[in-house]
């Protein structure tokens, strides 16, 4: 049974980590497999939005740590961290292409920060996410120190990461560390949905958004506003904004190609 599933349909690329059986906590085979499914959504034009999720009781547990308790299987933490979790990280940020974060179950660990990389994270009312580092001597990963003390403050971050305490999709998104909490019986309805309307937006120009915010993590004032100007000259150049004013002027719907 493959540990990563793929299923692109109107658009949508829906990536599900496929290990229920240990609340799909990462090995070494699925965090490659990983990486090229974003890969293969990167480079497919046919995909305009991608939701991310799992299989199961959970969203991902984790590393597996039966992987790292096994000297024949352990592949040591640099190895973990720089070929599995660290270019994870990156594609997700990367990718000129809308990502949700669709957590259906507990978000701990690596899977609590890989879920907070994404662009749009929702989760349902029964969902927690856990900084599990320090609960076993460890310290948080997968850029979990970099988005969020950004998302929720520096005071918060710092002791949820030390605490290891269980936040619930309420508090979570109170605090601001989650886009959105859905109600379990209108959770894949509505994650269906909102992933259908960034399909159907113009890509290119969310692209751009999602570069300009990448950028603003670290960019001073000046060279983010000299960044707006040269991306907002590239989006003017695309045909989805021709379609959108055409559209605007006309009084209709536009029809996004994303392109």
């Amino acid at each position: 049974m493959k540990s990563i599933l793929l299923d692109i349909k109107n658009g949508v690329a829906t990536i599900t980590l496929n290990r229920p059986e240990v609340f799909n906590s990462f090995n070494r085979e699925m965090a490659f497999l990983l990486q090229d499914t974003l890969d293969a959504c990167e480079k497919n034009d046919a995909v305009r939005a991608i939701v991310l999720t799992g299989n199961g009781k959970a969203f991902c547990a984790g590393q597996d740590l039966k992987e790292v308790t096994s000297p024949e299987l352990n592949p040591g933490f640099k190895k973990i961290l720089e070929e599995h979790y660290n270019p994870i990280i990156t594609r997700i940020r990367s990718i000129k292409k809308p990502i949700i974060g669709a957590i259906n179950g507990v978000a701990a660990g690596a899977g609590a920060n890989i879920a907070l990389a994404c662009d749009i994270v929702v989760a349902h009312e029964k969902v927690s996410f856990i900084q599990a580092f320090s609960l076993i001597g460890l310290v948080p990963d997968s850029a979990g120190t970099f988005f969020l003390p950004r998302l929720i403050g520096f005071q918060k971050a710092l002791a949820i990461a030390m605490l290891g305490d269980k936040v619930s999709a309420e508090e979570a998104e109170k605090m601001g560390m989650i886009y959105k909490v859905i109600p379990l019986e209108f959770f894949e309805a509505d994650v269906s949905e909102l992933a259908l309307k960034l399909a159907n937006m113009p890509t290119k120009a969310l692209g751009l958004i999602k570069e300009l915010f990448n950028k603003s993590m670290t960019n001073d004032l000046e060279a983010q506003l000299a960044l707006e100007s040269k991306l907002q000259i590239e989006a003017a150049q695309t045909e989805d904004y021709a379609e959108g004013v055409a559209a605007f002027i006309e009084k209709r719907q536009p029809n996004f190609k994303g392109k």
